[in-house]
């Protein structure tokens, strides 16, 4: 469904930009230029905006303040990243690496993973993790949280679904890797299904554990569910067994300009890793968030140990 949506919103940019471009041309090819690749980067002005918006929220958190630099820097790495996540991988290439559950691609005793995307995004967001995986014997399943703007709970049973399957592949309770919005799917997961003992270890990226900022001008379910302090995010956190954010590690930036203020991205008693000058999507796929996740799987696999950070 989002891969069908987004393929809709890039081709249609794209025949804008281009009507733009040979309607101006012959009369005045500067504005037409200026026109197109205003049309093509005219995100990067609204990324712009919330990485401004970042610094003042943020002016009172805990966590370090980004300087100027460090904001230019995720600006520009969320230009580049991106694109590619929303206006190729997630419409286009959704089923380029399917879930792999079964011989002779899985070796039964090597830890699987399940892959858990955010807000607006799909499957696809994850083939720079997928691909790494492949030819290694580990399980993964990459879920499709749908539809889109559901409420978070309802993502639960597609969860446990995908944690069902890879456990049977590999014969071990798997590793979590989410990023965004997924994250908190997996907390209700884990809180609806009392799952603790199910799940080897659960790696956030950018999550909104507390909320974040940017929510209160959603109109959306699962938007709405993400307001700081809002109703649904103080329940989830409701009556937790003490050992349950021993099972977290929490990626999250001072660039993040989604997720903010910034420690909102953070759980006590996790293994909470600051990056700086990261952008939202940017943050999932630099290489040492990727090598360190990826390591886990590798972690206690020969006993089923858990690890608690």
């Amino acid at each position: 469904m989002l891969a069908r949506l987004q393929q809709f919103i890039t081709l249609s940019l794209l025949a804008a930009a281009g009507a733009w471009l040979v309607f101006y041309w012959k009369s005045s090819p500067v504005l037409a230029c200026a026109g197109f690749v205003m049309l093509i980067l005219g995100c990067s002005a609204f990324l712009a905006m919330e990485l401004v918006a970042l610094r003042f929220v943020n002016s009172n958190d805990p966590a370090p303040r980004p300087s100027w630099r460090e904001l230019t820097s995720a600006w520009l790495g969320e230009t580049l990243t991106a694109p590619l996540v929303f206006c190729w991988r997630q419409p286009f290439r959704s089923r380029a690496f399917p879930d792999q559950l079964s011989p002779p691609s899985v070796v039964p005793g090597r830890r699987g993973v399940v892959f858990i995307h955010g807000f607006f995004c799909n499957r696809a967001f994850w083939a720079p993790w997928l691909k790494p995986l492949q030819g290694t014997g580990h399980a993964y399943a990459a879920v499709n949280l749908e539809p889109p703007f559901a409420s978070i709970d309802d993502y639960v049973p597609l969860i446990e679904d995908a944690v069902r399957q890879v456990t049977a592949a590999s014969g071990l309770p798997p590793l979590l890797v989410c990023h965004s919005m997924g994250g908190l799917a997996a907390r209700a997961w884990l809180q609806t299904m009392q799952a603790e003992a199910r799940v080897h270890h659960v790696v956030t990226l950018g999550t909104p554990h507390r909320g974040t900022w940017l929510a209160r001008f959603s109109h959306v379910a699962n938007g709405r569910q993400m307001r700081l302090a809002g109703p649904w995010l103080q329940q989830l956190g409701h009556g937790l067994p003490p050992e349950r954010h021993a099972l977290f590690t929490c990626w999250y930036s001072n660039c993040d300009n989604i997720v903010f203020p910034v420690s909102t991205a953070t759980l006590p008693g996790a293994d909470n890793r600051l990056l700086r000058a990261a952008a939202h999507v940017q943050l999932a796929f630099l290489p040492q968030v990727i090598q360190a996740t990826l390591a886990l799987l590798d972690e206690g696999a020969q006993t089923g140990s858990k690890r608690h950070s």
